[in-house]
């Protein structure tokens, strides 16, 4: 299974200026989450930020900030309980039932035609996630998101905690969860698929 574009969605999970000097190998965790926004702006996939209490530790890095179509200020570690969930699924895929519009007389519709229609897929299903702290709204954030049944691909060179163990013991926690654990230089070629994609020579310069 590779990670298709056209049905992903890149969320980045508090990158803050107040956080990032605390965090293990926060510079490259950075940058490595700047050349996921600007892979994503290329391949036109929708970017999203969160920011956990950004007024006591900040917003999120300015670079990255810039980059995300909206961003998310949260109190709860699980961007999911103040309302990201809704942000990822067009409003036409809610999950509330519907019933198909009767045709003609309602009483004498066969009763597979009476029962709740199926809820829409969602649009783009795919989750291409990273962020800070690993271990909690990275953690809390993509364990909610599984729940709700997308997909998840945590992009590890993109995510970091305050210690390397913590960091380590939430990536094991997300690939027992369901998962999938991927590098920054395996979105971009599996997002391009080939040599032959029109953003080629621009994401090669921003992994080079």
């Amino acid at each position: 299974m590779l990670l298709e574009a056209d049905d992903s969605q890149l969320i980045l999970i508090d990158y803050q200026t107040r956080l990032m000097p605390s965090i293990f190998e926060g510079a490259a965790v950075v940058a490595n989450a700047h050349r996921l926004a600007q892979m994503a702006r290329l391949m036109q996939v929708p970017v999203w930020g969160t920011e956990q209490s950004p007024d006591k530790l900040g917003e999120s890095a300015p670079e990255l900030r810039a980059l995300c179509g909206r961003t998310l200020a949260k109190t709860h570690f699980s961007a999911c309980a103040d309302g990201l969930g809704e942000w990822l699924r067009p409003a036409e895929t809610s999950t509330s039932n519907t019933r198909p519009v009767p045709q003609g007389n309602a009483r004498s519709l066969p009763k597979h035609l009476q029962k709740p229609a199926p809820a829409p897929a969602a649009e783009r299903n795919t989750l291409v996630i990273a962020g800070c702290e690993a271990h909690v709204c990275l953690l809390q954030t993509a364990l909610d998101l599984l729940d709700e049944e997308f997909e998840v691909w945590v992009v590890t060179d993109a995510c970091s905690s305050r210690t390397e163990r913590n960091r380590d013991a939430a990536f094991d926690r997300l690939a027992g969860a369901g998962a999938e654990l991927i590098t920054t230089e395996m979105v971009a070629f599996e997002w391009m698929r080939s040599a032959a994609h029109p953003a080629f020579r621009q994401v090669q310069a921003l992994i080079r």
